[in-house]
């Protein structure tokens, strides 16, 4: 056995060690939490219920599925971009979801998500439980599964499927609400879609006025207190009715008020900095690229406390239902469930330890696997998220942000394979009128390229006109021989597919899965 077999061993090994190790960490934590609610089941208000341990087995196990397949797209291009190390993200990440959950997760969540399904029609308390719980499980398994094949889906999308399916099979389908089904499909078309357009629309601005500037340090100066403006705006709106929004009731135009000021604070601060900073600011893309990165570490911490608040109620909504419907004994089901500061610990702890033991996949996976992402393209991605959630909130539109991240991840590659095609076709529209050998074609390209916008059409006209009217050297049929269009494909279409094909799938499987699962548990009660 040579060298590199040794080696190549030697690596499986510490990669089959390192996952026994993250299997045991994610188990021990479980055990933990069934532990504790066993231990303290009196004064939790719901002693000797093994229904309730169960419960808050898969609860753990969902919220540390959202941690370790939804946080990447918080971040993850912050990690693409170098920004941040892994390390530093996670870190960051950990403890401000864990902070949005415990201080902005909300008293009461809707036990039914999105109001999927009407509880009315459910036939007792007790068929009530055994579809919270076959949702709350179909739904950490679909999680499980997507995170494993390297693919970001919606948490959000993945609980209501679940509570679909289950539901349908207690209560027939008179218990679903089909208007809400269908704004959710037509989310997989919103996001995305608007993730992408913002984001290669912000990115396409900086380029414009930074990047094909000839002295792009000036310009970053001016442009770039203006976009972390921006940024503050979208941020703090986006904190305010997201992220405290069941903390705090705010309305849309005080919102925008708190917005507002952020963004003139911001604005009043940054520019004199960077003017101050002008002469040691690199001339070049690198140069304005490093401006990002308090911007981006900023955002990263803001998105994560805000998704913390959020999502956290998609692990532990049902958890919370099923722990009333036993406190209490009610005959009754409510649509809404008071969530126990217990139930409420296991939803942050779980987001927490399944973004330390699982999320770096994912986050190299919306960070840098789907196309190469640098600070610039990272602060349009972040940018793109928070205006794209804000505006649909404000008109009503159903958006993922898991959607709205990769889509906006996405449409900045697809800009550069288009701007990189483009400056392709220049090129060679130069080259077709001089010959293999003329000097003057060198020249020409290396002012063309410190060109801006319009000068650069205006020489591409130039030198068509002066072809027309001295006859070009080659003959057209030579011209459309030499111009050849180099594509670059800069986005991974492979993995774009993987993608979209696992955020089409998930409500139909979450919803197969977890009618089955009803089925199986309603049987295993019965017959108990």
């Amino acid at each position: 056995m040579d060298v590199k077999q040794v080696n190549k061993l030697h690596k499986t090994a510490e990669k089959q060690q390192s996952e026994i190790l993250r299997l045991g960490a994610a188990l021990l934590f479980i055990a933990a939490i069934m532990l504790y609610t066993i231990v303290r089941g009196e004064e939790l208000g719901v002693q000797g219920s093994l229904f309730v341990v169960i419960a808050a087995m898969i609860g753990a196990y969902m919220a540390m599925n959202i941690g370790a397949n939804d946080v990447a797209n918080n971040v993850g291009p912050a990690v693409g971009s170098g920004a941040l190390t892994m390390g530093g993200a996670i870190l960051i990440a950990a403890i401000f979801e864990a902070s949005g959950a415990i201080i902005a997760g909300g008293d009461v969540a809707s036990t039914i998500r999105s109001g999927i399904i009407d509880p009315t029609q459910i036939p007792n308390p007790k068929t009530f439980m055994w579809l919270m719980l076959a949702a709350l499980l179909a739904a950490a398994l679909w999680l499980n599964l997507a995170t494993y094949i390297g693919a970001p889906v919606s948490t959000t999308h993945s609980i209501v499927g679940a509570v679909l399916g289950a539901g349908i099979a207690a209560g027939g389908f008179k218990v679903a609400n089909w208007d809400v089904m269908g704004n959710i499909v037509a989310s997989w078309v919103i996001s995305p879609l608007s993730g992408g357009v913002i984001a290669a629309a912000i990115l396409y601005l900086i380029k414009r006025n930074i990047t094909y500037k000839s002295n792009k340090a000036a310009a970053a100066v001016r442009w770039v207190p203006v976009l972390v403006a921006a940024m503050a705006f979208a941020s703090a709106t986006y904190l305010v009715t997201k992220g405290l929004g069941k903390l705090i009731e705010v309305e849309t135009l005080v919102a925008y008020g708190i917005g507002t000021v952020s963004a003139v604070a911001t604005y009043l601060l940054v520019r004199p900095m960077l003017q101050s900073r002008l002469e040691q600011i690199e001339n070049s893309k690198e140069g304005v690229n490093a401006l990002f990165n308090i911007p981006l570490i900023f955002s990263a911490a803001l998105l994560s406390f805000a998704h913390g608040s959020n999502d956290v109620a998609n692990a532990i909504g049902p958890l919370a239902a099923i722990v009333e419907v036993v406190r209490t004994g009610a005959d009754e089901i409510s649509s809404m469930a008071p969530i126990p500061l217990w139930v409420m610990m296991i939803g942050a702890l779980g987001l927490s330890i399944g973004l330390w033991l699982y999320g770096p996949k994912l986050i190299r996976t919306v960070g840098s696997e789907i196309t190469e992402i640098d600070r610039m393209r990272a602060f349009c991605i972040a940018m793109s998220a928070t205006l794209t959630v804000i505006v649909a909130s404000r008109l009503g539109l159903p958006v993922s942000t898991t959607h709205i991240a990769v889509g906006a991840v996405i449409g900045v590659g697809i800009l550069r394979e288009y701007l990189k095609t483009s400056y392709a076709r220049m090129i060679e529209e130069i080259k077709s009128h001089h010959l293999d050998d003329d000097p003057e074609v060198h020249q020409f390209i290396a002012r063309f390229n410190a060109a801006s916008i319009a000068k650069k059409g205006q020489m591409l006209e130039d030198l068509k006109q002066a072809a027309r009217e001295h006859h070009s050297l080659l003959s057209k049929q030579e011209r459309k021989g030499l111009k050849t269009v180099y594509r670059s494909e800069l986005v991974k279409r492979s993995l774009v597919l993987k993608i979209i094909a696992a955020w089409l799938v998930t409500v139909p499987a979450t919803a197969l899965l977890a009618a089955i699962l009803f089925f199986t548990i309603r049987g295993m009660m019965i017959t108990g």
